[in-house]
């Protein structure tokens, strides 16, 4: 209620970003009729989510990012946008703007958040060079892009230069709307605010598997400009050259103080309002909070602690006791495909504290949590490359960890995590300061039954998102406790689960991932929902993986169409179906490995697989191995990986059936084919099961009266033996058999979900499964048929169309300015008679393979 009773108390809030709005929801939910706010904004929009700016080049609209209107349709409440407060007179309590209006204030809040920084270097005004900081900002990014790649015919270079959150996010938005990018660091790691070395160089690798190219240690000096002032290069320290079409600075932000100096208000030396734990400045009839006030030394660039703010200010006015804790420098990148998180005392600055760490290179994964002295305590982690325990991790910081630290870091089927409830207290969004508590008084008490309506009601995962998979499995475990069942939803965006937005896309004819999302969905997407609906548009709509708006969709290895390795080179792996390759196709690999400098293995699929490709190395690779007759073998793709097989009755005295022939004739015809998981089949020629059929999603295996059909089979790190689907079936029944089996599979299964847990989940398991596949029980048939045919009469060879296309070539240059010059950061040591990547110890020797040149090796 008002602090004077039935007087009408009138706050102004100069600033009408993202906290201004929290700040004004928060007093207007809890105040009465006697409070009235007008709020004054600079820029002429409604308040927008700012954290989801890099969506604009997503296909978001600044409607879609435009926060909660109704908050600002109180009738309470006055908004006015596009006019800018030039002064304070604390002596009268009144605000001016440009315009000339005079407000009052009984009390003032200032919002006005922070300006993006600009490096002190010539030519930083020229034309192409840009901040990310607002709406108008990445408006006029996008404009100048589209206008000037057209002028020049091609598409565009950029540079980013600041390797921080906001600096990566800003890169995938350029290469968003392909503009080749470069992001120049200063320090010798990326976002090096959150991030350890070995954290960074992990980051830095998935990264450049994106095509965006990375330089650190790296200061630039000067920007030049061409004969009509539009920038064309970057001048460093070291004294090299940069050719680029664009710039974007995202260097870091200062507090927009000014309004504060001018009044004078105490300002830190360093910029910003200074405040106490309850927001006030040293007049009190003013508070301050978000980015421009500082608290403790320090002012930060994040929305959550700016949330936390807004929320005492509010709490201080009415009347209420509430403190700012200080910063909570916990954040999560928002950058499609790449996972990186950092939370609490990441740094282990506390005296005493323990590293507990998991590093996995060949994956892309580093994990670090910082324990107490005693093991026992969370203080803070670092996860790059899997951020899945961001969210289960991030609400015990303080408290005890209640389990085997190993077991939160371990990947998936590993040790298991501790799966003891979060106590009421755990603060699960940090962003709106969402308990574990408020969470489950939500869902029994206001009775929300998904994610959706707990964001409507508490704010948990309304800002960053990145709380929501925790958010899920509360609700979930709450729901189960009374009975009932949470939604399968695949993510926030879409409200539907895999199978379901499958049958959409299918019946709705939908194309592109704009065009489901506009019509089935809501927001921008995510790394759940992106992923997903690019594998079901390649099984619906045949496109190449590469083409169009779907390329942006792709997970890291499909970027390139190869799989990264642990040193940030490629390997290439021709499809060789059944394991049968001529003597020819073996020269051809031969000649290949070894004119490349290749590491060749034998893999357990019976193909060869060639390590250490560099990326600009991979278009020249394949032409070669295409002009030979070879194709890509889908190596880094959810989709078919091989069809292994023994020799069979062509050479073997026991073998009973051709089973050479047979994966022969099963690999060429289910090649390409996406789905959720990868799928692996084996044929045996006889019940010897030489080629381990029993081990793959469908295994076959030779008896005299036909072939046996297994299914649900994978390694792994929750191995399953494959069960019996049918007996004695002919080369067409066998044929139709798996046809059917593979398609109801990627119709129905869930997101990452291998064929054995899926047929499992299937009302009436294996057997339901004869049902559908023999007897039609679902009257389904027809359509599985007639998709399996459409995916064998439109298959074409992805690396043979990419060849093909010098759009697509143009995503594999190794530096954008020099596509052919070798990545002076790889380095090999001979080992059996071929090189394999160099440890630190062997780089720091000197005796090294690098970049294609040989070196003299110290023994």
């Amino acid at each position: 209620m008002s602090s004077t009773g039935s007087a009408v108390t009138h706050v102004v809030v100069v600033g009408a970003g993202m906290v201004a709005h929290r700040f004004v929801e928060s007093l207007l939910s809890r105040a009465d009729a006697s409070w009235r706010i007008t709020l004054l904004g600079e820029e002429g929009r409604h308040p927008y989510d700012r954290v989801g700016l890099t969506g604009f080049f997503g296909g978001a609209t600044p409607d879609d990012l435009t926060l909660d209107r109704a908050v600002l349709d109180d009738e309470r409440v006055r908004f006015v946008g596009g006019d800018p407060v030039a002064r304070i007179d604390r002596t009268a309590r009144r605000v001016t703007t440009r315009s000339g209006l005079s407000v009052a204030y009984d009390r003032l809040v200032l919002a006005t958040g922070s300006y993006a920084a600009r490096l002190a270097v010539d030519g930083f005004g020229l034309e192409g060079c840009f901040v990310y900081r607002t709406l108008d900002d990445v408006e006029r990014l996008r404009a100048f892009v589209e206008k000037r790649s057209a002028e020049l015919g091609r598409p565009l270079t950029g540079t980013v230069i600041g390797g921080g959150l906001l600096g990566l996010e800003a890169a995938g938005a350029l290469q968003g709307v392909d503009v080749a990018c470069t992001v120049v660091q200063s320090s010798d790691r990326l976002m090096s605010a959150q991030l350890d070395l070995p954290g960074g160089d992990a980051l830095r690798r998935i990264i450049e598997s994106r095509g965006i190219r990375v330089l650190t240690g790296t200061s630039t000096t000067r920007l030049d400009p061409d004969r009509t002032g539009q920038v064309t290069g970057l001048e460093f320290r070291d004294g090299s050259y940069e050719r680029t079409d664009v710039v974007v600075f995202t260097v870091g932000v200062r507090p927009r103080d000014e309004l504060a100096r001018g009044a004078d208000l105490a300002v830190h030396p360093r910029g910003g309002v200074l405040i106490d734990a309850g927001c006030e400045t040293s007049d009190a009839r003013i508070l301050a909070i978000g980015e421009v006030a500082n608290f403790d030394g320090a002012c930060v660039g994040l929305v959550a602690p700016g949330y936390a703010m807004a929320e005492v200010a509010a709490t201080r006015l009415l009347g209420g006791d509430a403190s700012f804790p200080g910063y909570d420098l916990s954040t999560k990148l928002k950058l499609s495909g790449v996972d990186v998180a950092s939370f609490g005392d990441a740094f282990a600055e506390t005296p005493g504290a323990l590293d507990v760490v998991y590093a996995d290179p060949v994956a892309g994964v580093y994990k670090k949590l910082v324990l107490s002295d005693d093991a026992k305590t969370l203080l803070g982690g670092i996860l790059v490359g899997d951020a899945s325990a961001y969210g289960s991790l991030r609400p015990l910081v303080g408290g005890a960890l209640g389990g085997d630290p190993a077991a939160y870091l371990m990947p998936e089927g590993g040790v298991a995590a501790p799966t003891g409830d979060l106590p009421d207290a755990a603060l699960v969004c940090s962003c709106n300061s969402v308990t574990a508590g408020a969470i489950r008084h939500a869902v029994h008490e206001d009775g929300c039954t998904d994610v959706a309506a707990i964001k409507a009601c508490t704010k948990a995962g309304a800002a960053c998102g990145s709380c929501v998979t925790m958010v899920k499995k509360i609700v979930g475990a709450e729901l189960a406790k009374s009975g009932a069942a949470l939604s399968n939803a695949l993510c926030e965006h879409f409200d539907m689960s895999r199978r379901q937005l499958f049958d959409a896309v299918r019946v709705s004819g939908l194309r592109t991932f704009s065009a489901v999302i506009d019509r089935f969905g809501a927001g921008r997407g995510c790394d759940i929902c992106k992923p997903a609906l690019a594998s079901i548009l390649s099984t619906l709509v045949r496109a190449h993986v590469l083409e169009g708006e779907n390329a942006t969709l792709q997970d890291t290895n499909d970027h390139v169409m190869a799989n990264l390795q642990k040193d940030g080179s490629y390997s290439v792996v021709p499809r060789i179906p059944g394991g049968e390759i001529t003597p020819e196709g073996l020269v051809v690999i031969g000649e290949v490995a070894r004119d490349f400098g290749l590491y060749t293995k034998i893999t357990g699929g019976q193909r060869i697989d060639m390590f250490g490709a560099r990326l600009e190395q991979l278009p020249e690779i394949w032409k070669r191995l295409v002009d030979a007759g070879f194709e890509s073998g889908h190596a880094y793709g959810k989709s078919l990986r091989t069809v292994k097989s023994c020799v069979g009755s062509t050479w073997c005295r026991y073998g009973v059936q051709d089973s050479v022939g047979m994966a022969v004739r099963l690999e060429l015809r289910y090649r390409g084919l996406r789905s959720p998981h990868k799928l692996k089949l084996g044929v045996s020629g006889c019940a010897r099961e030489c080629a381990e059929a029993r081990g793959k999603d469908v295994g076959v295996i030779a008896t005299e009266a036909g072939w046996n059909m297994y299914v649900g089979g994978n390694g792994g790190f929750t191995p399953r033996h494959a069960v019996l689907l049918a007996e004695g079936l002919s080369d067409a029944e066998l044929l139709t058999a798996i046809d059917r089996f593979l398609m109801y599979y990627i119709f129905t299964a869930d997101r990452l979900q291998r064929t054995a847990p899926w047929f499992e989940e299937l009302e009436g398991g294996i057997d339901g499964l004869r049902a559908v596949i023999f007897d039609d029980s679902l009257g389904i048939c027809a359509d599985l048929d007639a998709a399996m045919a459409t995916h064998v009469g439109s298959y074409e060879d992805e690396w043979k169309a990419t060849l093909d296309d010098p759009e697509k070539l143009r995503r594999f240059a190794s530096f954008v300015n020099a596509p052919t010059t070798p990545d002076p950061s790889l380095a090999y040591t001979p080992e059996r008679g071929q090189g394999r990547p160099a440890t630190e110890a062997e780089r720091e020797s000197g005796g090294v393979l690098i970049a294609g040149t040989i070196l003299e090796v110290r023994r």
